[in-house]
């Protein structure tokens, strides 16, 4: 990287960021600079994450936060501000799945079990860093991760799908409302890429068969392609761009 993208002072929170695309964009971020928290549930991946994060020689931190949880959203960012002093970028990348089940027999609380985590999680986590970037003033970056399949029809999947969308337009409507405070926000609209959440589904022989004759890059995403885009997204504090949808799919989704 070069200069330009030097992030030294920044600090970064994301959510999720123990694995996944969430520790691909830790490690961007850290490695140019930035100091890191991390928030995730499972306290084994989240010290993992830490160690990891560290050889970059910035500060790290990981926190127990599961983000369905007002209080805990509550709680954890005030810990990561009493550690760090600041928040100047936030990415809400914290997700979960509902149920395989046929839309007819999706239940409430089946759909519920991925809204709690990926629209009101994210909802929360995004409303307090908000908050924090207002009363700092100085401007901030906010980050959703979203999902192609609030673009395509998705069959057995509406609750994911529908929490997915509903973070794309929180996002747009942070970008209008809070581009007075210097604070940009944008969606990543993310395709098939190799998490905890969803490898042993894409490893399924007739599954990648038929998704991957429609992958223009031929190759599943992985963690490491958030990097760069991470640190560019988190560089642009007080920038004139806002409210991108930023599809990340190796072109699934235009051919």
């Amino acid at each position: 990287m070069t200069s330009l993208f030097d992030l030294t002072g920044h600090v970064a929170l994301i959510t999720g960021g123990n694995s996944g695309i969430g520790l691909g964009m830790a490690h961007g971020l850290a490695g140019c600079g930035a100091d890191v928290c991390i928030w995730g549930t499972n306290a084994e991946r989240n010290e993992a994450a830490v160690e990891e994060l560290a050889k970059h020689g910035t500060r790290v931190r990981a926190i127990r936060c599961d983000v369905g949880d007002e209080d805990a959203v509550a709680a954890s960012f005030a810990e990561t501000l009493d550690y760090f002093g600041r928040v100047d970028s936030c990415f809400a990348n914290a997700g979960t799945r509902a149920p395989d089940l046929a839309f007819v027999e999706t239940s409430l609380a089946d759909f519920r079990a991925a809204t709690r985590v990926n629209l009101e999680g994210a909802f929360v986590t995004l409303r307090t860093a908000a908050r924090h970037m207002v009363e700092r003033g100085g401007g901030g970056v906010l980050v959703g991760t979203s999902s192609v399949s609030s673009v395509h029809g998705t069959p057995r999947g509406q609750a994911y799908a529908a929490s997915k969308a509903g973070l794309t337009a929180i996002i747009r409507g942070c970008a209008v409302e809070l581009a007075r405070y210097g604070i940009n926000a944008h969606s990543l609209v993310v395709g098939w890429t190799e998490t905890p959440l969803i490898s042993r589904e894409m490893h399924n022989p007739a599954f990648e068969q038929n998704v991957m004759k429609r992958m223009p890059h031929r190759r599943w995403g992985r963690p490491d392609d958030f990097a760069r885009l991470a640190v560019y997204l988190a560089g642009g504090v007080g920038g004139f761009q806002t409210g991108d949808e930023i599809v990340i799919d190796g072109g699934y989704t235009i051919f």
